[in-house]
């Protein structure tokens, strides 16, 4: 019987995030208390979002519906890395927003400890960016997929190349 794995990587669904940045920056634009604070919520490079205002507390409100609008589209909230705000040219304020896409080492070594203490017949191998699980048993994969999700880790989880 051939071995069937998966991989746990981090990061979230690109697609679902600019569908997130969309729909919050069309309500900003439609909203009542953003008129006239000239907010934009965009994409800055590939991995990085940007939240700019006249004011700062324009701009947290602005990362506040980015946030909610996230939440709805089921991004987990882990997936950003909100650095402080700062002030740009001409007196705006702008918050940088970083997606969380590299599993850091820690938290590779701490999964694949968890996983070999349940003791079932399977093998995690940290391959530095994924931890790729092999097993004969489904069922071993899948119980290994539910003890993860059931630890709350500072990175959002997800699992690929099921096969």
């Amino acid at each position: 019987m051939a071995e069937s794995s998966f991989d746990i990587e981090v990061g979230v669904d690109r697609q679902e995030v600019d569908n997130a940045i969309n729909q919050a920056a069309k309500e900003v634009g439609t909203r009542f208390d953003f008129r006239d604070t000239d907010t934009v919520i965009a994409w800055s490079g590939e991995e990085a979002i940007q939240v700019e205002s006249n004011s700062e507390d324009r701009a947290r409100a602005a990362l506040d519906v980015l946030k909610d609008k996230c939440v709805k589209r089921k991004v987990s909230l882990k997936a950003l890395d909100v650095q402080p705000e700062r002030e740009v040219s001409g007196g705006r304020v702008r918050i940088d927003v970083q997606l969380v896409t590299t599993m850091p080492s820690d938290l590779a070594k701490s999964i694949v400890k968890d996983i070999k203490a349940t003791k079932l017949k399977v093998t995690p191998t940290n391959q530095g960016d994924r931890i790729r699980v092999a097993g004969k048993k489904r069922d071993d994969l899948q119980e290994i997929q539910a003890m993860v999700t059931s630890k709350d880790h500072d990175a959002p989880l997800r699992f690929t190349n099921y096969r």
